[in-house]
């Protein structure tokens, strides 16, 4: 049997896995197949991804995620403050500041703690990577910003943004009629991002208050994305929309994005919530593979 924890980050689910204290050899070599098993919402647990909590021998701890079609992620802002609230919470560390290695690299995260259990957490992003071949989307501009793409004879003005994953940021009047659904796989999966993509629809409420909604590279809708949060406000700047600080709303709640001018550096704070333990067996993996 294998314990894990389901949590979530303003409703962006992950079910979370201890191999700090427990052995998870017997998973290594099915990753994937564990992660679209154990995140179908009707055989599996139900969730958005998997996460891994491991060792570092570069930081405090590493995260490893899947999302629930079972590609692995390079970074997630949701999950990673759920990690940081499940090490501190479950006494896997004392220290209120800590460091997660993650595919992104090495992110910082600082968490407010009251009555003994973490509230919230701060999450230093890192730089946002405006680079196209860094990001990556086949473009000889210095800088996607704002670029005409023609998807289903539709032309969307996209601005794209790396935060150690890759983000689509394309702004419309109003979110209520959007068919997210429709036209968010086929702008994921667009020739012009070799990696597939992330996409985020933003209403602008004013120039500090953002609303968007996300089709996740991987998952489909989800109630909220970290990194998608910080692409907004980096795109919103850029575009010359917002401040270089916001509150970002998602479907499940509010995120709030701070672009540094003194370091460069995205910070993100929000919530962290722990739904519930349980334990699978791992042999199911294997016998109701999806």
């Amino acid at each position: 049997m294998i314990k894990f924890t389901k949590m979530h980050g303003l409703g962006n689910d992950y079910v979370y896995i201890d191999c700090v204290r427990q052995d998870c050899e017997a998973l290594m070599d099915d990753l994937p197949e564990i992660a679209r098993f154990i995140s179908d919402r009707h055989f599996g647990v139900g969730a958005d991804g998997l996460v891994l909590i491991l060792p570092s021998e570069v930081a405090d701890f590493r995260m490893r995620m899947f999302n629930s079609d079972g590609s692995e992620a390079e970074m997630c802002g949701n999950a990673i403050r759920c990690v940081g609230k499940y090490v501190y919470d479950s006494g896997l560390t004392r220290k209120a500041a800590v460091s997660i290695e993650t595919l992104a690299g090495v992110k910082l995260l600082d968490m407010k703690v009251k009555d003994g259990t973490v509230e919230l957490v701060k999450v230093d992003m890192g730089c946002p990577i405006l680079e196209p071949e860094r990001i990556p989307v086949k473009s000889d501009q210095t800088a996607f910003i704002s670029q005409p793409v023609e998807v289903d004879e539709q032309i969307f003005e996209i601005t794209c943004v790396s935060m150690g994953n890759p983000h689509a940021v394309i702004y419309v009047p109003d979110l209520a009629g959007l068919q997210l659904e429709k036209v968010g796989p086929k702008i994921e999966n667009h020739p012009l991002f070799p990696n597939r993509i992330n996409v985020e629809f933003v209403q602008v409420i004013d120039r500090q208050t953002l609303k968007m909604r996300v089709w996740e590279r991987g998952a489909g809708e989800t109630m909220a994305c970290g990194t998608g949060a910080c692409a907004v406000l980096v795109a919103s700047v850029l575009n010359g929309i917002s401040q270089r600080s916001a509150t970002v709303k998602l479907l499940g709640g509010d995120l709030m994005v701070e672009w540094s001018e003194d370091d460069g550096h995205v910070y993100m704070t929000g919530p962290a919530v722990k739904v519930f333990d349980g334990e699978i067996d791992v042999e199911l993996f294997s016998k109701t593979a999806i």
